[in-house]
């Protein structure tokens, strides 16, 4: 009977202080300078600040899956979103003058709750992180957000026959050099694409001048066309390896069609690879 005692009040004194232990949420630093993307695992239904030197905005009227946030100096706040199927999240957030991340893609596990509850099935859920996780998936839903995005990186422009090839923007996240690439047909034909690269070149000094290139492979291309229609604009996103060069060599983005001779070398200094956005 003594032993049962002891027991009873263990067991309840280690339910006692698990029930007290603060729920350790994350946070998330922004600034009125740069854009921070939050991309969530369903479109969301509502997104609140808990002060105003903290601004969260979203589609209200067609339900996206992304919301960008942005501070001014101030104390730290936090931010509440409710998914489409009553998924919640919470976070602190704080200003941060310099940013070391400025997307953030957050899987279901990072939750809180639901809104009401719901009985999911084991299966569900597990198909849910998988599609989360994949590497795929995350390049899918940034370029998409890169592409939608109207930043510039500067003018970067190349003409021949009616055919513009022009990098919009040069975006570093995470490992990675993320190239927005815009190709216009301005043209009455049709361009048949035969291959787009990127190369660096380096020039080699003596009194015979050679360049010596080499080619970057991407792990992953969004929306590369076959062909560009006349009068068309395609836009695609090149995702490379991160990369910097030195100011005696450069990066080139070589066009080239299949079956024609419009073909453009887009030479990009060194300045725009290691300051991207």
């Amino acid at each position: 009977m003594r032993n049962f005692i002891f027991i009873s009040i263990y067991l309840f004194s280690t339910i006692l202080t698990t029930a007290q232990t603060p729920f350790r949420l994350d946070t998330i630093y922004a600034n009125d300078q740069k854009n921070v993307a939050l991309f969530f695992p369903e479109p969301i239904r509502q997104g609140i600040t808990g002060s105003e030197n903290f601004v969260f905005t979203y589609n209200r009227e067609k339900g996206q899956y992304f919301g960008l946030l942005q501070a001014k100096p101030g104390k730290e706040s936090n931010l509440l979103v409710v998914g489409k199927n009553g998924t919640v999240f919470s976070y602190i957030l704080k200003y941060r003058k310099k940013l070391d991340r400025l997307n953030y893609f957050i899987p279901t596990s990072q939750s809180i709750g639901n809104e009401k509850p719901i009985a999911l099935d084991s299966t569900t859920i597990v198909k849910r992180e998988v599609k989360t996780d994949n590497s795929t998936y995350y390049y899918n839903k940034f370029c998409s957000y890169l592409i939608d995005r109207k930043q510039r990186i500067g003018r970067l422009k190349k003409r021949n026959e009616g055919i513009v090839l022009s990098i919009e923007n040069i975006v570093f996240d995470k490992k990675e050099l993320y190239f927005v690439i815009q190709i216009q047909n301005k043209s009455s034909l049709d361009y048949d694409l035969n291959f787009l690269k990127l190369s660096v070149e380096t020039r080699k000094r003596g009194k015979k001048k050679s360049l010596q290139r080499l080619y970057q492979e991407p792990v992953f291309n969004y929306n590369l066309p076959s062909k560009v229609k006349e009068n068309e604009t395609v836009k695609l996103v090149y995702v490379l390896p991160k990369f910097s060069i030195s100011n005696d060599r450069r990066a080139v983005l070589e066009l080239n069609e299949e079956s024609g001779e419009r073909n453009l070398k887009l030479k990009i200094s060194h300045r725009f690879i290691n300051n991207p956005n």
